[in-house]
């Protein structure tokens, strides 16, 4: 592990453990699918399709809605609410929206939707665009470590 991954691994985590990251960060019998701001909305409000079509973090419209699992999402347009409402599991974020980098971890964290990654047509958000970048280094290996710790970190 290099020198720059080795510091962000001993900042990131213990906040995360700590719950120092603030209110986004899972604790004892977390909600399977993180919901922030604004609350009970999935995706922070972002538009689940639009990373897949538009190829960009693109704002949801309260217009636009579609509650799957009892969590609200917002959508660009009555498309894309439409294509989300045809097939929701190719659309929603892998762990719950959860960052993917802490659940390679073993712990959750909060996530920004301008975060995110499109790998193998799943969509990953991480914590902030820094983690994402630690979490891009080894892609294929922290997605296998998130597979083995998804869902027992909500625990």
């Amino acid at each position: 592990m290099d020198r720059r991954r080795l510091i962000l691994t001993a900042m990131f985590l213990p906040l995360a453990v700590s719950g120092a990251l603030g209110p986004g960060v899972a604790r004892a019998k977390q909600a399977m699918v993180y919901t922030g701001k604004p609350p009970g909305v999935g995706a922070g409000g972002y538009d689940v399709v639009a990373y897949f079509t538009a190829g960009k973090a693109t704002k949801g419209l309260p217009a636009h809605v579609a509650v799957h699992d009892g969590i609200t999402y917002r959508f660009a347009s009555a498309a894309n609410r439409g294509t989300f409402l045809r097939s929701p599991a190719r659309y929603l974020p892998q762990y719950g929206g959860y960052c993917a980098y802490a659940v390679s971890q073993g712990a959750t964290a909060s996530s920004d939707p301008n975060a995110w990654t499109v790998v193998g047509d799943k969509l990953y958000l991480n914590y902030s665009k820094s983690v994402r970048s630690l979490w891009r280094q080894d892609v294929e290996g922290n997605i296998a470590k998130a597979e083995r710790n998804w869902p027992g970190v909500l625990k």
